[in-house]
């Protein structure tokens, strides 16, 4: 990606984080980077390369071609209804049960990664 992709990518980054209604630290907590890493892509000072983009994709259904190029919707089409009923249960949430909910999600993500089964009791498969 050239200088003036990255300064486009940055901006709608910053623009989806603040469609979702988050703070700079419940978006970089969610996709494990610090704040201070988010602010300095926000502001350009800093790259975004493909496995923060592809991170941040999965991880709030944002259309890729929109977060690359401005192509399309900000947010990716999704028929799943149980995610569309679980995205209007969060938004009614209060911010301190919203950052809760992005801190559980974000140690289950890591678990998953890190590939954890002693956490296995009750989990789906």
């Amino acid at each position: 990606m050239d200088q003036k992709t990255f300064e486009k990518v940055n901006q709608r980054i910053k623009q989806l984080r603040k469609a979702l209604n988050m703070t700079q630290a419940g978006f970089s907590q969610v996709i494990s980077l610090s704040s201070g890493y988010l602010a300095g892509i926000e502001t350009e000072k800093r790259k975004v390369n493909d496995r923060i983009i592809k991170l941040i994709c999965s991880s709030f259904n944002a259309n890729e071609n929109w977060l690359r190029r401005g192509d399309g919707e900000i947010f990716a089409q999704n028929d799943d209804k149980q995610f569309i009923k679980l995205v209007g249960l969060f938004r009614e949430l209060e911010p301190r049960y919203q950052d809760y909910i992005f801190k559980e999600i974000s140690l289950l993500l890591k678990m998953q990664i890190d590939g954890d089964d002693s956490q296995k009791s009750d989990s789906p498969e």
